[in-house]
């Protein structure tokens, strides 16, 4: 199985070398991940592995959902995640995933998928980075405005809006991928996992660790 887990962003700090170099990184809680079901070619079509993450209190979840972890003998979890496979699964139900895996693998480099921060409804300079219009000279009250947006419209075939143009709108809460960040270290005694570089969302957000695919 390659190398996954669902994770709970915690902040961001700085780790020290030998030589005295700093290093910015941020903090993962990983896992423990509990492995909610087991799909293979013969009876689901696809080899996947679904995996859950932070217990929740059975009053905050659904009976199926209580149903389908007590299969696993575990109770629900806030989280889940299914991972496609190539090959059949390692991994059976009710197993434990930890960032030991990521050690045992020796993975150096990590993508991270999380939700950035919502910034809601955002003007052009903001939400795109324009420069703005002129601070004088007969500019009154339009110094963020995004200027003319009709103008040779679909290279000059119609009136409309060209579709994908740049203006203001809501701006934030989409998911994105930060890919091969460098895995710092990984601590198994309290789940941590340090990434050098930022991760996308706020924190206490929910993130989706695994193995680079473009970097080992």
């Amino acid at each position: 199985m390659i190398p996954s887990l669902l994770a709970k962003k915690v902040g961001m700090t700085r780790v020290i070398n030998a030589e005295g170099d700093v290093t910015p990184v941020t903090v993962m809680q990983a896992g423990p991940c509990t492995v909610l079901q087991v799909k293979n070619t013969e009876t689901d079509g696809y080899n996947a592995v679904q995996l859950g993450f932070e217990d929740v209190k059975p009053h905050r979840s659904t009976k199926p959902l209580i149903g389908h972890a007590g299969k696993a003998g575990t109770g629900p979890k806030r989280s889940s995640r299914e991972i496609r496979l190539a090959d059949e699964p390692a991994v059976a139900l009710g197993d434990v995933v930890t960032v030991g895996a990521f050690e045992e693998a020796e993975v150096k480099f990590v993508d991270v998928v999380g939700t950035t921060k919502g910034k809601g409804f955002a003007g052009g300079m903001k939400r795109w980075g324009f420069g703005g219009q002129l601070a004088s000279h007969g500019v009154e009250r339009k110094h963020r405005s995004p200027g003319s947006i009709g103008g040779h419209a679909n290279l000059g075939t119609g009136r409309n809006i060209k579709k994908g143009k740049k203006m203001a709108g809501h701006m934030g809460s989409a998911r994105k991928t930060e890919r091969c960040l460098e895995l710092v270290a990984v601590d198994k005694e309290n789940n941590l996992l340090l990434v050098k570089g930022s991760v996308p969302g706020p924190n206490g957000g929910l993130l989706f660790v695994r193995q680079a695919k473009t970097k080992g």
